[in-house]
């Protein structure tokens, strides 16, 4: 095979298991990246393994193909729903984060906002005013070295979609961090920001291309 032949070939089935495990991911036969990718390349005998950016872009595609216009709605819904709760937690610099954010949503998605407080309870409390709290949990993380702490809540919106609340401590306002899905930083949408999204293209889509 002629080598240009073979890297049109390569390309190719890179490809195909970026949609496999895409699916996977989409129908929930796995849950994280990794693993998708790695039973998608074993479906192919190959052990080409497509990035986590390609993965997503074929996720957000499986997704508005089985979904359709109704996907759009849901998203405006969610990124409303995203607003009345940062507003509630205005003074805690709300960040609206993950697939509501990135315009990236499916069936199953829940809402996901980063506030930055050293007091976890007061923020649950407030937030127990208006919504449904499911759970809490504290989670660790370690990123070169570096122990990181958050607080997370589960709750549920007057509309009935999934909220995930991440407190994190003051002294990380402001820090950047870097989307282990996308590659790109993680920005989010502050309150004014979405307001604005809502106003002007409430469908807008951040992912890179």
């Amino acid at each position: 095979m002629p080598n240009g032949d073979a890297l049109s070939f390569d390309s190719e089935l890179k490809c195909r298991v970026a949609r496999e495990a895409a699916t996977l991911l989409y129908f929930g036969a796995e849950k994280e990246y990794k693993q998708a990718k790695q039973k998608a390349a074993q479906t192919f005998g190959t052990h080409f393994l497509p990035s986590n950016l390609e993965v997503a872009l074929e996720l957000d595609k499986i997704a508005e193909e089985n979904e359709g216009p109704i996907r759009k709605e849901r998203l405006i819904q969610m990124r409303h729903e995203a607003l009345n709760t940062m507003r509630l937690l205005a003074e805690f610099y709300p960040v609206l984060v993950g697939s509501v954010w990135r315009g990236t949503i499916k069936q199953g998605s829940d809402i996901d906002i980063a506030v930055y407080s050293d007091d976890a309870v007061e923020i649950l409390t407030i937030l127990k005013t208006t919504n449904e709290v499911l759970k809490t949990a504290w989670t660790s993380v370690n990123k070169c070295g570096v122990t990181l702490v958050s607080f997370h809540i589960y709750a549920q919106t007057q509309a009935g979609y999934g909220l995930e609340i991440v407190v994190r401590g003051f002294d990380e306002k402001g820090k950047k961090r870097k989307c282990e899905i996308f590659g790109d930083e993680l920005r989010g949408l502050s309150i004014r920001e979405l307001q604005q999204i809502l106003k002007t293209n409430p469908v807008q889509q951040f992912i890179p291309k």
